[in-house]
């Protein structure tokens, strides 16, 4: 539970960050008491604003609380619990209704007596991140009557408000780069799903994997990987993992990223269908190209409009047959899934973001290498042969970092390493080894600029996908030879650094003193500062720079510092005064000031 404050930075980050913490930390929350005041607090909950990346488990949690307040297991004050999905209202925006009327078109044994005069109501909004409403709270007009017929839009924001049905429950669960769409003043509480920790994802894949040898071999070997350890925090990651780790388990080509597990995924998938629909290829091939492109063509468009739910009109733009029974069969539904909505209408998805983004690069990739077609760039005539450098440029563009999977995805697919996993999709493999380092040299560039922080931890996984260590190898041989302190760090070498100390293991206690005692290193180290438990900034030569930045850090509700060592500086007044500020924040985590 928390405060209202949006999380701009990207989704995996967000995972990094809480993977490496256990829950202890935080205040837990019971799925059925979402509704109760925490320990301490008097208020009434009336509107619950849940957040958590995608795939991370919010709409099966939502399904969990009505499940067991129908089965009578919990809640049972509560008379009615009205579902309405983001994806299906958004069907409903050219409509006027008043709330009693959509309530009857979507529930239609609804009375208008059990909405008008029952005072224990659930709405549960699930998907803000797809609402395609405008959601216009500051100039929507007023509307207090249940039986006023009016947008769908100004039905939602008035309910939000609580001008509508002011003592019912609103339960709305979003993506987190989404939820500054709800104004703070209309949330009670914010709450937030979190994904496996370490022991739960062992947990998982023993469930899972019946012979012990394999679970064990399978845990060791996604150790191994820092990006596919990460990942795993989502459920259904490990879901993806344990399904293409199992098949491999007893070949050597292991998937050792994420752009090789990605495409051994979708071999096992093709493969499969290919055997129930058999398709007769030239090249003897078990990949469906029509198939792959046509999904990959609705992944890639959707993608660049932020949608992750799409209607069957999406589906026809980009010649998917909707009664094709073979594209929705049991195989490929693991990939892409129908859902049929309140109003009978069917909608469809990915089963993950990260499977949209890779088919999406995928798309954008074989467009390329086989047509000479550069999707990426700002005109069609011009920079055909820079599409990795046109998609870098694009992602970074992208403050909130949707585009940030599909970049890691696409540089990993450009490596010939990858492309003979694609054997049958590609006319031509590419012989691009030099530009491979061109496009190394062009990242490393754009790291040496002065990029937000986010943008540039995803540009160290972009080389990563592309097997370049060289920048958090220089860093940690500095490390070794205990030269660091002694090294003028070029901006390239400082953000390998914040990035190396992000991702490791553990990031529990920060002691600044193992690096650099100056100022400028705090101040390019603050996002370690701000992501660790306990931060040792003793006699470190630190002045009134460094206190105005921990102030600002202490102020941030991402921040996770509790314990913080000054002594041995020398704060005077100011810095006295600098630090108060931030203490004093009603966001401030911090327990112990030295």
């Amino acid at each position: 539970a928390g405060s209202g404050e949006v999380n701009y930075e990207h989704e995996v980050r967000q995972i990094e960050t809480a993977c490496r913490f256990p829950v202890e930390h935080e205040t837990s929350i019971q799925l059925n008491d979402i509704f109760k005041p925490l320990p301490g607090q008097d208020k009434l909950i009336r509107t619950v604003l849940t957040r958590g990346v995608a795939g991370i488990g919010k709409t099966v949690s939502v399904l969990k609380f009505m499940l067991d307040w129908a089965e009578g297991k919990a809640n049972q004050d509560i008379q009615i619990i009205f579902p309405l999905p983001f994806w299906d209202l958004n069907l409903m925006r050219d409509k006027n209704l008043s709330l009693i009327e959509l309530l009857h078109h979507s529930f239609k044994e609804t009375k208008q007596s059990e909405i008008s005069e029952n005072k224990n109501i659930v709405f549960v909004f699930d998907g803000l991140d797809e609402c395609r409403l405008p959601l216009d709270f500051q100039n929507n007009k007023i509307c207090w009557d249940v039986t006023e017929s009016t947008s769908v839009d100004v039905l939602l924001t008035n309910l939000i408000k609580g001008n509508l049905l002011p003592s019912a429950h609103i339960w709305i669960t979003t993506r987190p780069a989404a939820a500054n769409q709800i104004p703070p003043e209309c949330v009670d509480q914010v709450t937030e799903v979190r994904g496996f920790n370490d022991l739960q994802k062992e947990e998982y894949f023993r469930k899972r994997i019946s012979e012990e040898d394999l679970a064990s071999r399978i845990i060791s070997h996604i150790k191994t990987s820092r990006s596919l350890h990460i990942m795993c925090h989502i459920p259904v990651f490990c879901w993806i993992s344990a399904k293409r780790l199992l098949v491999e388990a007893e070949s050597r080509e292991v998937p050792k990223n994420l752009t090789q597990m990605y495409a051994h995924l979708m071999i096992f998938h093709s493969k499969l269908r290919s055997q129930k629909y058999p398709v007769e290829h030239a090249n003897d091939s078990h990949w469906d190209k029509e198939m792959i492109l046509a999904l990959g063509k609705l992944a890639f468009q959707q993608l660049e409009k932020g949608h992750l739910i799409f209607y069957e009109e999406d589906l026809r733009e980009c010649g998917i047959d909707i009664k094709d029974a073979s594209v929705y069969s049991g195989v490929c539904t693991q990939i892409f899934r129908e859902e049929s909505g309140l109003n009978q209408m069917k909608v469809y998805c990915f089963v993950h973001l990260s499977i949209q983004g890779f088919l999406a690069a995928l798309y954008v990739f074989l467009m390329f290498t086989n047509d000479n077609n550069n999707l990426m760039a700002k005109e069609k005539s011009l920079r055909k042969n820079k599409l990795y450098h046109d998609a870098v440029d694009k992602a970074l563009q992208f403050e909130n970092g949707h585009l940030d999977l599909f970049l890691r995805f696409l540089l990993g697919l450009s490596l010939q390493s990858n492309q003979h996993l694609l054997q049958g999709l590609l006319t031509q493999t590419g012989s691009r080894s030099q530009s491979n380092k061109k496009t190394v040299k062009y990242i490393k560039e754009k790291i040496r600029k002065n990029l937000p922080l986010e943008r540039c931890i995803n540009l160290f996984h972009c080389l990563n996908e592309l097997n370049d260590h060289s920048l958090v190898e220089d860093i940690q041989s500095y490390l070794r030879s205990g030269s660091l302190s002694k090294s003028k760090l070029s901006s390239g070498q400082w953000s390998a650094l914040v990035f190396m100390l992000l991702t490791s293991e553990k990031l529990d206690v920060f002691d600044l003193k193992k690096y650099i005692r100056s100022d400028a290193a705090l101040l390019k180290l603050l996002p370690v500062v701000s992501s660790s438990r306990t931060a040792l900034l003793n006699e470190c030569k630190l002045t009134k720079k460094s206190f105005e930045a921990l102030a600002s850090v202490l102020k941030s509700n991402s921040c996770c510092l509790r314990v913080l060592d000054m002594s041995g500086n020398n704060l005077q007044d100011s810095g006295v005064k600098l630090l108060s500020a931030g203490l004093e924040d009603p966001h401030c985590k911090l327990e112990t000031l030295k």
